[in-house]
């Protein structure tokens, strides 16, 4: 075992230092190398150094480097050192993170993360928690959730009887609702087209003036960070709204949650605690390893009913948080290591300084192509910047010249009738020199474009 650990390590050491040499992209021999990997399953066993050699020598070229500090195609952060760290650790551990009983240590480290997060985003204390896989997963658990509390007050008991018969629900979101909500209400058979849309305003918020009258059972989907503005539905009138009418509110938070855990940044998040379950990610801007979603809900009961799963062999603990009674897993990895170490390490300041030295930086990616002619499509209020360098064809191929580059990766966005270039910052790792050289390259390959036409 010490040789591979060793190796692995050491090679792991190798890649991350040399992350801020290489381009973001893989180049195309590194691509073309992967075709090694169509070949038959071996017969006979192979030596595990060799195997481990192969994985490197064949992987390790072929990834995007969004580890680094240069990669802003999506809201990815990359993984802290510590966190890093705890998740070999908890790997290593090979704990199966479902029940308190066989794995206590897994399953307190998960509740103390899960106290220290509702303390460091204001939600209400003794709010029910879900470590899961991500956003998508998180939102399946909060909505699962308010079907049951919905149906529960409309006599119906969802997960003993199932939909057939039930009383209807309606679910009202915002037009520019991500499309991981969408999945999640089909999952539940709540249907992705059998919703209500309000109409959102040049930002992407939901226009609470076009908020239609709340009847009957009722899940009323809001957003904290829109994925391509970083905009905030107005979440404390809508709120209000929703708990006037005695429907459940359910805020989609991927990366936006984490506004509020900086002073500087808590007014975009105002009215967040009034809402009744939450859905963020801990592998955007809490930087630890993927996977780690996380939901909230602040009625306990609601969560565990829809998720908790019982039988004879599995031990009960009286007392004690079991975290599968709160997740669609009982096969789990422990996430809520990885997550401790990242809040252990960073305390409440250091999360907010992390937050908001993205979005400084996004402000000057925004700054900078201003000044230099370009379009800026949004309002800058977050970590999300939105580019556009004239016509939509002019900007698809100055964001393909930008990726040939290679000094960093942004993606293309459609997003009210506009073609723009996404530029998201989340990364603990990216600096003001990163930010930098990559405003340079975005420059660089507009100009050229300017140049020939």
């Amino acid at each position: 075992m010490d040789p591979l650990l060793s190796t692995a390590a050491r090679l792991a050491d190798g890649y991350l230092q040399g992350l801020p040499a290489r381009p973001v992209p893989p180049s195309a021999a590194a691509v073309e190398q992967l075709r090694l990997l169509d070949a038959p399953l071996p017969e006979q066993p192979q030596d595990p150094l060799a195997v481990l050699h192969q994985l490197d020598a064949l992987g390790s070229p072929a990834t995007a480097a969004s580890a680094g500090g240069r990669f802003f195609g999506f809201v990815i952060g990359g993984s802290l050192p510590v966190a890093l760290a705890a998740n070999w650790l908890a790997t290593a551990w090979d704990q199966n993170a479902a029940l308190h009983g066989p794995t206590p240590g897994v399953a307190a480290f998960e509740h103390a993360a899960l106290r220290w997060l509702l303390d460091l985003l204001g939600l209400p204390a003794g709010t029910a928690g879900a470590f899961v896989t991500g956003a998508t997963q998180a939102n399946l658990c909060g909505l699962a959730a308010a079907r049951h509390a919905v149906l529960r007050r409309a006599g119906w008991d969802v997960e003993a009887d199932g939909l057939f018969g039930a009383p209807p629900i309606t679910v009202v979101v915002g037009a520019e609702a991500h499309p991981t909500l969408f999945k999640s209400l089909g999952v539940l058979g709540l249907g992705r087209s059998r919703v209500v849309k309000v109409p959102t305003d040049a930002q992407g918020r939901m226009r609470a003036d076009r908020l239609p009258p709340l009847q009957g059972p009722t899940i009323l989907c809001l957003q904290a960070g829109n994925v391509n503005t970083g905009a905030f539905d107005p979440l404390a009138a809508l709120c209000e709204r929703g708990r006037e009418a005695g429907a459940w509110v359910h805020v989609d938070g991927a990366f936006g949650l984490w506004a509020a855990a900086s002073p500087a940044l808590r007014h975009l998040a105002e009215g967040l605690a009034l809402a009744d379950s939450w859905a963020t990610d801990a592998h955007k801007w809490l930087n630890v390893p993927y996977d780690s979603g996380l939901a909230f809900v602040r009625d306990e009961h609601s969560l565990r009913a829809a998720m908790s799963v019982t039988a004879a062999y599995l031990p009960v603990h009286a007392t004690a948080r079991s975290p599968s009674d709160y997740t669609p897993e009982l096969s789990r990895r422990a996430r809520g290591v990885d997550i401790w170490a990242a809040l252990a390490s960073l305390g409440r300041q250091g999360v907010a300084e992390m937050v908001e030295r993205c979005c400084r930086h996004a402000r000057r990616f925004a700054d900078g192509l201003r000044a230099a002619g370009h379009e800026v499509l949004n309002d800058v209020v977050l970590n999300q910047v939105l580019v556009g360098f004239g016509p939509p064809e002019a900007t698809r191929r100055t964001i393909a010249a930008l990726q040939e580059d290679g000094t960093c990766w942004c993606g293309v966005t459609e997003w009210q009738g506009r073609t723009a270039m996404r530029i998201s910052v989340s990364s603990w790792a990216t600096t003001d020199d990163d930010v930098e050289a990559s405003l340079a390259a975005m420059l660089r390959a507009a100009a050229g474009l300017q140049r020939t036409g």
